[in-house]
């Protein structure tokens, strides 16, 4: 049996890289990955870095101001950690933080639009508005159809091929075990701590004590806090992603809409990448979810998520579509990440949910800093497992 500081259970972005910055403090940690580093929605998804708050995010935006308020702070600290993060993990992830435009084609999208807008500068967020003349010029592959573009200088993409597996590499030289091939099968409160059971592919089991665990699994953090008799809501959503053909470099910035499922930005490689939240189909077994196969594409979504691309970017239409994936992750009824300790079982932390990829990387650093200090350097409160505590009031 292994004695550890802190047990981190999924090898995707935030658990890598909360494995980095644990070790890095000098914990001692051991990260299980049933399967291999970034196999899951860290490496399938298209590598957006979107700052601003996305179309998925305001669709309630008058009910939900002060959760989206802190969200926006979030984004403040995320720009600054990107502007270092090749430098901090001493690599080329192919970062681009050439600017992002989310665009309206309607008046009441341009209404949205603005009072977006006024909520992301009320928290020290860049962005300003841009009528259609100024969007074409600032963009001028941008089609007639868009009437008005808010702007922000910070956002970008990043090969998430690349992010993940150079966190694991740090937090391997920094001491942390990285184990894949490791599902973990049991998971069990002790008088001072937390005591985990593993499968290594398939030869036998293994046993780990440690005083913390996080719960980094993503769309499998459900599954894996139910071995500890928790409730985490987080519920598997299968996601659509496009390439097209690479072209001489055109499109400079990340683009959204702020009505219309779509992002869009021209990769390193010249490609354009297009998805923007387009539906696949969870695959079942025995009518349950079962994440052992990646979900099924549909035809529905590649067109319609070319369709909106093509309509406010009209190059799309020129060009060949290479390939079409599909991927899974998570999310909560209320769209915001689950960060923090379970209140009900201490010494049990989750870190999952929200936008997994742009936030990966503070989420990790927030949550080292919750772990080892009691206390985070920006507030996490509105984010807490807490809010869905009446799930863990009958915790046996």
């Amino acid at each position: 049996m292994t004695d550890i500081d802190v047990a981190i259970v999924g090898g995707g972005l935030t658990g890598c890289a909360s494995a980095y910055y644990l070790a890095q403090a000098g914990a001692r940690v051991m990260l299980l990955e049933r399967g291999q580093i970034n196999q899951g929605a860290s490496g399938q998804n298209a590598g957006s870095l979107h700052f601003q708050l996305e179309h998925r995010l305001i669709q309630n935006i008058d009910a939900d101001v002060r959760e989206l308020e802190f969200y926006v702070g979030l984004a403040r600290i995320a720009i600054g950690q990107w502007r270092r993060i090749d430098d901090e993990l001493g690599c080329d992830t192919q970062m681009s933080m050439g600017g992002g435009l989310m665009v309206a084609e309607t008046p009441d999208q341009i209404d949205l639009l603005e009072r977006k807008s006024r909520i992301e500068q009320s928290q020290g967020l860049d962005v300003r508005m841009l009528d259609a003349e100024e969007a074409r010029s600032m963009a001028p592959y941008l089609s007639d159809c868009v009437r008005a573009a808010l702007y922000c200088a910070s956002e970008g993409h990043c090969n998430p091929r690349l992010l993940t597996p150079a966190y694991a590499r740090k937090a391997a030289e920094s001491g942390a075990s990285i184990v894949t091939g490791a599902a973990v099968v049991a998971v069990q409160r002790t008088a001072d701590g937390w005591q985990l059971e593993f499968d290594r592919d398939g030869e036998g089991s293994e046993t780990v004590r440690a005083e913390a665990v996080l719960n980094a699994a993503g769309a499998g953090a459900p599954a894996v806090a139910a071995m500890a008799r928790l409730h985490v809501p987080l519920f598997p959503v299968a996601l659509t992603m496009n390439v097209t053909e690479k072209l001489a470099p055109r499109v400079g910035h990340l683009v959204q809409h702020v009505g219309r499922k779509l992002s869009l930005k021209q990769a390193h490689d010249g490609n354009l990448l297009i998805g923007g939240g387009w539906a696949a189909v969870l695959r079942q077994r025995a009518g349950r979810w079962t994440d052992g196969r990646s979900p099924e594409l549909k035809l529905e979504s590649v067109l319609g998520n070319l369709r909106a691309a093509a309509d406010v970017v009209p190059l799309v239409r020129s060009l060949r579509l290479l390939r079409s994936w599909t991927g899974t992750t998570a999310i909560t009824a209320d769209q915001l990440p689950v960060l923090g300790e379970i209140a009900e079982a201490p010494g049990y932390f989750v870190a999952a949910g929200g936008s997994g990829f742009t936030y990966g990387p503070t989420y990790a650093r927030l949550m080292s800093e919750r772990i080892l200090m009691g206390r985070t350097s920006y507030p996490i409160e509105p984010f807490s497992p807490a809010r869905f505590g009446a799930l863990n009031a009958f915790v046996g």
